[in-house]
């Protein structure tokens, strides 16, 4: 199952449900969750919303069991995972006490989830980006208290965005630790307008990527952090095919110029899924970012994300060396050079 330089097939984009911490979390502040289901309508209207709970229905063994999962690989020609939290598991409306919580006990379960087959998963946790002063703290549990790789984020979390300066000290952190921070969105800020057709997924998400994307660049989060390891997940969104658009508003607007160098720049100093489901979109990516900023991912084991991970890959039209690169060596390299716990 290796690729073709003798990596392991790495799948980085791989998900984690975790029933029993949700149901905590209901027992114990149960008129915020409702809360927070009814404000979920608002963006992805009912029809959506029923549908996506079939669908994780008839996959919950492959979210929650070990050797669903392991199975699943196996089919798909998979060696390695990185297994991040649903993003449902963010709550993002969860208070300090709440939130610290929720952060220890995700970041346990996925600890032990992945302890299961060291060999094949390696984990990343969560942090309460709601909550900039917990975060540090977060992280530190996830990388060295728990042996994790990095930790998930989204796309922002209420009034937080990933430009907030608040975050400075945990850009620094894990550019530090050298943690993996994966940019997984939950939710999006354009609510009512994407309730119909799955908008809210098929529009959403591409946006939210994009958006967080551009608050990293344009604050100079990167400028300050050039060792951060960020990976975005679905490609980066939107924002790898409209980058010019990003470079000409650096060139003539003086409010986008909070960073040093013309956007496109960034591109080679961001790591990206290969969740675009379009060949030409991602030897689009490889041609802007790199071949060995772009990795292999599926968002498993959910219905958005790619079936056939590897065989998609493979099917791009990309030089053998891309693909070997794509499929394992650039995640082993993520991961080579990290601080373990």
């Amino acid at each position: 199952m290796s690729a073709p330089g003798g990596d392991d097939v790495t799948d980085v984009h791989a998900h984690l449900l975790m029933p029993g911490l949700h149901a905590e979390v209901e027992r114990r502040v149960p008129d915020e969750v409702q809360a927070a289901a009814d404000l979920e309508l608002r963006p992805n209207g009912l029809a959506s919303l029923q549908a996506s709970g079939r669908m994780i229905g008839e996959r919950f063994p492959r979210l929650t069991d070990v050797r669903a999962r392991l199975e699943a690989m196996d089919a798909q020609g998979v060696d390695r995972q990185w297994v991040s939290p649903s993003p449902n598991h963010f709550y993002p409306w969860a208070n300090e006490g709440l939130a610290s919580w929720v952060t220890g006990e995700a970041n346990r379960l996925v600890a032990e989830h992945v302890a299961q087959a060291p060999e094949r998963l390696v984990g990343l946790g969560v942090v309460p980006l709601q909550h900039p002063h917990l975060v540090v703290d977060a992280l530190d549990d996830a990388v060295l208290g728990r042996g994790l790789a990095g930790v998930e984020v989204s796309s922002f979390a209420g009034s937080v965005e990933l430009s907030d300066e608040r975050l400075e000290p945990f850009w620094a952190r894990a550019a530090e630790l050298r943690a993996v921070v994966f940019l997984h969105p939950f939710g999006c800020s354009l609510d009512e307008r994407l309730d119909r057709f799955y908008l809210s997924n098929t529009v959403g998400q591409p946006t939210e990527n994009a958006v967080a994307l551009s608050h990293l660049i344009f604050a100079g989060v990167l400028d300050r952090h050039p060792g951060l390891r960020l990976v975005a997940a679905h490609g980066g969104g939107y924002l790898p095919t409209a980058i010019g658009r990003s470079d000409r508003a650096w060139k003539v607007r003086p409010e986008a110029r909070g960073c040093a160098h013309a956007p496109s720049t960034y591109l080679s100093k961001i790591w990206f899924d290969t969740v675009v489901h379009d060949e030409r979109a991602l030897r689009f990516l490889v041609e802007v970012a790199g071949a060995d900023r772009v990795l292999l991912g599926s968002d498993f084991p959910f219905d958005m994300g790619l079936d056939d991970p590897v065989a998609f890959v493979r099917g791009a039209g990309l030089t053998e060396t891309q693909v070997s690169g794509i499929l394992g060596a650039n995640a082993a390299e993520l991961l080579r050079t990290r601080v373990h716990a």
